[in-house]
């Protein structure tokens, strides 16, 4: 526990606090009825809860690959150790808020609940940009595996632009232009917050919804790193996945066809369209990213020449 604390301590720390509050969220969620915009009142905590321990416990070990290999770490502790405090602050709003009973996002009912969500407005910049300047250090990192170099790079950038997505939540709709109501700001796209939604992440089943494309950018650097991770087990079974020339060109696949995903998601959301109910031409679209992966996979295990050594 001690070494894996010394990853990034302020973050690990924060990513902890995080983790130990599933459980009382979760408790939360049994013994209090009260609902807001239709979801239990305590399930937001906790969901946000479970991402930020995810993200702090991923970008600690990051830092802790940063600097095990010489990297540019000047600032990349502060950066880190800003973005842990500035997500604690978030945390504490979402859960002071669920605690009144009303939401935290977009919320200027009173200015209470104007200066809080100011806060947490604050808190996600300074998170962003901390996210932006580790992230930038890892790019100067030379001597990793190339195919974890494209893990964690890809990674990195897609879960800035995923963060990054978040913002396009924070416009008000024209039906709040029209009759403003203490709300400016939205997850959804064509219809209200609060609708029917997928069980558990409460995405909307009737409209586009922001937090899917959100989600998916957030956590690439979780799994990319994880899809090799699998490549890297199976590589004592496949003889192909056994070059490293061939891992690196599947995750470049990957990472590539991530990107896509994202981008197809963002533009799917946008459009108004529940992530549930594609029409034809999101269909088609996914449908030649499928096509355009598999294809690049392929191409990927193509047997090889060997690589030639000097004096042979």
């Amino acid at each position: 526990m001690r070494n894996i604390l010394a990853w990034h301590r302020p973050l690990m720390i924060a990513g902890l606090v995080c983790a130990a509050a599933v459980p009382l969220g979760l408790l939360g969620t049994l013994v209090d009825p009260r609902e807001v915009l239709g979801a239990p009142v305590w399930l937001k905590p906790t969901k946000f809860a479970v991402s930020i321990a995810i993200f702090c416990v991923t970008w600690a070990w990051l830092y802790d690959q940063l600097r095990s290999r010489r990297g540019r770490t000047r600032g990349a502790f502060l950066a880190g150790t800003v973005a842990a405090v500035a997500l604690v602050v978030e945390m504490v709003v979402i859960a002071v808020q669920a605690g009144r009973g009303t939401t935290s996002h977009f919320n200027y009912t009173s200015r209470l609940d104007a200066g809080l969500w100011a806060t947490m407005g604050i808190s996600i910049v300074l998170v962003w940009l901390a996210t932006l300047w580790v992230a930038a250090g890892l790019f100067a990192v030379r001597d990793l595996d190339p195919a974890r170099t494209v893990a964690i790079r890809a990674g990195a950038v897609l879960a800035l632009a995923g963060m990054a997505l978040g913002f396009l939540m924070t416009s008000p709709t024209p039906d709040q232009l029209a009759d403003f109501r203490g709300i400016a700001g939205a997850h959804t796209v064509g219809v209200p917050d609060g609708g029917p939604g997928v069980p558990l992440v409460g995405w909307s089943t009737l409209g586009g919804d922001l937090r899917v494309p959100h989600f998916v950018g957030m956590h690439a650097l979780q799994l990319l790193p994880l899809l090799l991770i699998v490549f890297e087990l199976a590589a004592g079974r496949v003889a192909r996945l056994a070059d490293p020339r061939a891992r690196r060109d599947l995750m470049t696949t990957a990472a590539a066809g991530y990107t896509g995903m994202l981008a197809l998601l963002t533009w799917q959301a946008l459009r108004g369209q529940p992530l549930v109910a594609p029409d034809t031409l999101t269909v088609a679209a996914a449908g030649v990213l499928t096509v355009l992966v598999v294809a690049g996979a392929v191409v990927a295990l193509r047997e090889r020449r060997p690589v030639l050594t000097p004096g042979r």
